[in-house]
């Protein structure tokens, strides 16, 4: 075997890796969606950067994605969140979270760090810029 044969394997086979890293990650962020514990932000940065490694098309359908595409490129780009995102996803951590902690969680040590968690990601959250409608990228 020739060394550029053995190069070829392993760089589809690392691009490979990548692609399925990516999907993984995306998987986590679809379901970071879902369940407030679970971070959506991160997962999907993290699929973004795996399908740059991986495949320029995994890349460029994520980030053309009509679900998330917006989300991950105003993230990336700097431009932040809009309000309406931030309200939803707040109220929704809340409801999950009290609801758990009022009906699902017996042990109080449990409900503390369920209320530490929620407030730790609110607090996260209000602090990313708000993406107003028309706004440019922000200058640094």
């Amino acid at each position: 075997m020739k060394k550029s044969d053995i190069r070829h394997i392993a760089s589809t086979l690392t691009r490979r890796i990548w692609i399925i890293l990516g999907s993984l990650f995306l998987g986590l962020g679809i379901l970071g969606a879902l369940l407030p514990l679970l971070p959506t932000t991160p997962f999907l940065v993290l699929s973004a950067a795996c399908y740059a490694r991986g495949s320029e098309r995994f890349y460029n359908w994520l980030l053309n994605n009509r679900w998330f595409g917006n989300y991950i490129r105003n993230y990336l780009e700097g431009k932040g969140i809009p309000w309406k995102s931030k309200v939803t996803t707040i109220a929704l951590l809340w409801i999950t979270i009290g609801c758990s902690a009022a009906f699902a969680v017996q042990s109080l040590t449990i409900r503390i760090i369920l209320i530490v968690i929620a407030i730790g990601v609110t607090t996260h959250i209000l602090f990313i810029h708000t993406l107003r409608q028309g706004e440019e990228i922000p200058q640094e």
